[in-house]
């Protein structure tokens, strides 16, 4: 493919979605319908736009790299703990006994026994995409239905893994064309003893790279920051990641999810994550155009009786035993059946492994074309199933009333976003997370995150003056913000955007001193605090008690103080853009604040010494002769 044939493919790419993509929205029928309709459009098979299908599916991969490099970055112990059950329970028997039952359909039908288990194993796939996309689209995303999908999801993802290994070895036909890896193995014509050996170094040197290598190296472009460095070594990360897999015969998609796990609990995961989202939105329509490109017509229109018959089994089947999987794991039925109707189409690994068995001898390139179309057909019935569920099933029962679960996708959703976790930051935090409050702090600085760390802290780098950092940390579920950043300039252009993209948001800064303060209040800021008010007005009440003040008189001391000082600090607000008319009314105010402090601690020592007298008075008892 030459340079200019390169740009000719990109523009049409992207002028189809950007056109089919709105439209289909309009219309309800979601994004995912939309970008399937405008492969379909522009492919090989109908307008013949963008070449062959094989050209097409040179994008498609790369799509599939980086959602699974994604997808890694989310595989962290926490989340597998926590949602242990549902991974390794509901999803290992929804994966085994789908394969085992569609295999066994199959079978019945006369194939070849390894066709029919290839063929179950990669018909048990559901889209991750599609699914997620679409229930979060419902509001559905949460809750046991969601949180049910999701471990299904995330269990089929990571068996993707070992497919792309066991699937050749149910090989029984001559070897043939789209493997799905367009660049030849370095190892291919070495023993299989030294295949297996350099495929095992290429995965330690993945595992041990990612640990010892690349965080250092981003630590480095972290200190010079140059955010446009981090992104594109970001890139070049999954790049040569899934060149290194290719080579040594693995599938890129491997490499890519094995570098993603090695840096899930890196300090660099958000802004890995929040600099690749564009490129996963992008690529992952892209991944959905070439679908829709890569259907053939030609095998739908031959049997088209054959592909609605195999599309509507494939679904209620897979919608059946996903329903039994769930009531046996005492999901409630509504749950259970929006479950069972999100999962019931095939998944976008299809096409790879599909590409994969025919190239490997395992599926002869008729029955993997049909069930290219069976897949590509159930993704695109995907949406207007869910819709016609919701409005029949779950809008005719009412929503089920249960607690508000976490997103699975995050590590719970946090109460409070901390913007800053210097000397000041590091107090809110403590007292906070004491109270069994989640907090996500964020911090420009490596060497004060590579400090933190050592004690334990968990601290994520990235500059939180960025909306699409504070999205991803969390901050559409969050009820607080507090910014504690020590640039004043920034702090303000923070809380402004933060009050725009989050209305919802409770935003607490950190003010330098009372102008800054009512700079930041002005900004949208909820409540400010001066970060240096409280620390004095403690040391004056320790210091008064070093006077001979007692503990109560001090203490009472400093809260007529700070409530004094509060009303001077609301009284002068309006008037802090007029520097002379606030000096003016300042210094009339802190005079009048001074006397009425001076008469109103007056009064409080006259009713100490008072009470003090009383206490040492002698009772009448004690007055009787004895």
């Amino acid at each position: 493919m030459d340079g200019q044939s390169l740009l000719i493919q990109a523009l049409v790419y992207l002028a189809a979605g950007v056109i089919s993509v709105p439209i289909a929205k309009r219309l309800g029928l979601g994004s995912v319908l939309g970008y399937l309709i405008a492969g379909a459009l522009i492919g090989p098979f109908v307008l013949d736009l963008v070449g062959e299908a094989a050209d097409v599916m040179v994008f498609a991969e790369f799509g599939v790299v980086i959602m699974l490099f994604l997808i890694g970055l989310e595989v962290r112990p926490a989340l597998l703990w926590r949602m242990r059950t549902a991974i390794f329970g509901l999803g290992l028997a929804q994966l085994l006994l789908t394969a085992a039952a569609i295999g066994g359909v199959a079978f019945a039908f006369g194939l070849d026994p390894r066709m029919a288990l290839a063929i179950g194993l990669v018909l048990a796939l559901s889209s991750t995409a599609i699914v997620l996309q679409s229930l979060e689209e419902r509001g559905l995303r949460r809750g046991a239905a969601g949180e049910g999908a999701f471990g299904v999801l995330l269990l089929q993802d990571l068996a993707v893994i070992p497919m792309f290994a066991f699937l050749p070895l149910l090989a029984s036909l001559p070897p043939g064309e789209g493997g799905g890896h367009h660049a030849v193995s370095l190892v291919g014509g070495l023993p299989a003893w030294a295949q297996a050996l350099a495929s095992l170094a290429a995965i330690s040197a993945v595992v041990f790279g990612g640990r010892y290598l690349v965080r250092p190296i981003f630590r480095f472009i972290a200190e010079a920051r140059l955010r446009e460095i981090f992104t594109a070594f970001a890139l070049l990360l999954v790049v040569a990641v899934a060149a290194l897999m290719q080579m040594v015969g693995l599938s890129p998609a491997l490499g890519a999810f094995l570098a993603g796990v090695v840096l899930a609990e890196s300090e660099f995961r958000r802004e890995l994550e929040t600099d690749i989202e564009p490129f996963r939105g992008l690529l992952l329509g892209l991944f959905f155009i070439t679908v829709g490109a890569g259907v053939n017509f030609a095998v739908i229109l031959e049997r088209p009786l054959l592909l609605v018959g195999l599309v509507l089994g494939l679904m209620v089947l897979k919608a059946a035993l996903m329903f039994g999987v769930a009531r046996a794991f005492r999901i409630g039925p509504r749950d259970s059946a929006t479950t069972a109707v999100a999962l019931a189409q095939g998944g976008e690994f299809a096409f790879v492994l599909l590409g994969l068995t025919v190239g490997s001898g395992v599926l002869e390139p008729e029955i993997a074309e049909l069930l290219t179309a069976v897949v590509a057909v159930s993704m695109a019935l995907t949406p207007v199933a869910l819709a016609l569920h919701e409005r029949f099933v779950l809008a005719g029962a009412g929503r089920p009333e249960e607690e508000p679960q976490d997103d699975p996708f995050d590590d719970g959703a946090p109460d409070v976003i901390l913007a800053g976790f210097g000397r000041f930051g590091q107090v809110v935090e403590r007292m906070l997370t004491s109270n069994n409050f989640k907090v996500v702090t964020l911090d420009s600085s490596i060497t004060q995150i590579d400090m933190l760390r050592r004690f334990g802290r968990e601290v994520h780098y990235g500059d939180a003056g960025r909306l699409d950092l504070l999205r991803t940390a969390g901050a559409e579920k969050a009820k607080v913000l507090v910014v504690a950043i020590d640039d004043p300039d920034r702090a303000i252009d923070l809380v402004r955007d933060a009050r725009e993209a989050f209305p919802h948001l409770t935003v607490v800064a950190r003010a330098w001193d009372r102008p800054h303060a009512y700079q930041l209040l002005k900004a949208g800021a909820h409540g400010v605090e001066r970060e240096t008010f409280e620390a004095g007005v403690s040391v004056g009440r320790s210091v008064l008690e070093k006077l001979g003040f007692s503990d109560r008189r001090a203490t009472r001391a400093a809260g007529v103080f700070r409530r004094h000082d509060n009303i001077l600090f609301k009284k002068l607000m309006p008037m802090a853009d007029q520097e002379e008319r606030y000096i003016l009314a300042a210094r009339e105010s802190r005079e009048t604040m001074e006397r009425l402090l001076r008469s109103e601690m007056a009064l409080a020592g006259q009713e100490e010494d008072a009470a003090e007298a009383d206490a040492a008075a002698p009772t009448p008892r004690e007055r009787q002769p004895v």
